[in-house]
């Protein structure tokens, strides 16, 4: 099937950027470009960080496939300047891709909305942070409330921990999220497909040495399992994809997230921890691992990612 047949005219991968992800996101959108050429796709590379977005109108691309990850790219920022520019991108737009990247915002949603969560308390000090640890208890995360793939993630035990998790966390941002720690099983679910009518995808378990699925353990290693099917006791798979397309509407998301939960080990409650609205597509990603138990190959996958691209006033192209 070449490009002609697909319709999808001159694509710019958009890759990179200056986040703290982007050695994520070059991986990512490798993978993307060579999937789509091998489709027939006129696919083309684009680092936003080492060039002006305006050169996509000047060089005639009309369409855009967002593997940028994290700030800058994730965050709603790209997504407004592709809307001025008038070019159908893939993901969320705007309002879901900025709200979904502030766990606190996204929290606050969910919450309002009747979604299960864990408790939190966002803060702005080492002191905040203390008293944050003796209202949540121990573990608590502390995390940076706008960054991805476990960037400045601490698992607190004592109180003594709370200035150092604080200080790493607030490296990467201003704000900065502490939570109540669920104890379970940790899972993520793939969803797809417009705002109104989302699908998930399978569910897929994450067994990670010591329970540590950090950013090392995240990309570049092989220690960590993933199970898909997950084996969830009956029912639970089916609840978990439920509860995570309700999670992706609330939020106004559109063509493709990714909520990561934890399941409660004593009550078996699912948990939403946050939703990736510019998933990962390396050879450790889980979107493309889900896709695949689905009989979804990362080529096709690619391809109906980019053919779902537009704006929030709809197709342009």
């Amino acid at each position: 099937m070449g490009q002609n047949d697909l319709k999808l005219g001159k694509v710019a991968v958009l890759m990179g950027g200056a986040s703290a992800e982007r050695e994520v996101s070059l991986m990512s959108g490798s993978g993307v470009l060579k999937a789509l050429l091998s489709k027939g796709v006129d696919a083309h590379a684009f680092d936003p960080s080492q060039r002006p977005l305006d050169d996509l109108k000047r060089e005639g691309f009309t369409r855009c496939f967002i593997a940028l990850h994290g700030r800058f790219g994730e965050d709603g920022t790209v997504q407004g300047a592709l809307e001025l520019l008038g070019i159908p991108y893939t993901g969320s737009g705007v309002m879901a891709s900025a709200i979904s990247m502030d766990k606190v915002m996204t929290k606050r949603i969910w919450r309002f909305e009747g979604l299960s969560t864990p408790a939190w308390q966002p803060v702005h000090s080492a002191a905040q942070t203390h008293s944050a640890f003796a209202a949540l208890g121990a573990p608590m995360i502390v995390k940076p409330a706008r960054e991805g793939s476990s960037i400045g993630f601490t698992k607190v035990l004592t109180a003594d921990q709370c200035d150092a998790a604080y200080a790493l966390a607030s490296r990467h941002d201003t704000m900065v999220l502490c939570e109540q720690f669920i104890a379970g099983d940790e899972v993520t679910c793939p969803v797809w497909g417009p705002t109104e009518a989302p699908q998930a995808l399978p569910v897929i378990r994450i067994v990670a040495p010591d329970g540590n699925y950090d950013y090392q353990n995240k990309y570049f290693t092989d220690v960590t399992q993933y199970l898909v099917p997950a084996g969830l006791p009956a029912g639970e798979e089916e609840a978990i994809q439920a509860l995570v397309c309700k999670a992706y509407q609330v939020l106004g998301c559109r063509g493709w997230a990714r909520a990561d939960v934890m399941i409660d080990a004593r009550t078996r409650t699912p948990y939403l921890l946050e939703i990736n609205t510019s998933p990962g597509m390396t050879g450790h990603s889980l979107v493309p691992m889900s896709a695949r138990a689905a009989g979804i190959s990362y080529e096709d996958l690619c391809v109906r990612l980019l053919q779902s691209a537009t704006t929030d006033g709809g197709v342009l192209a």
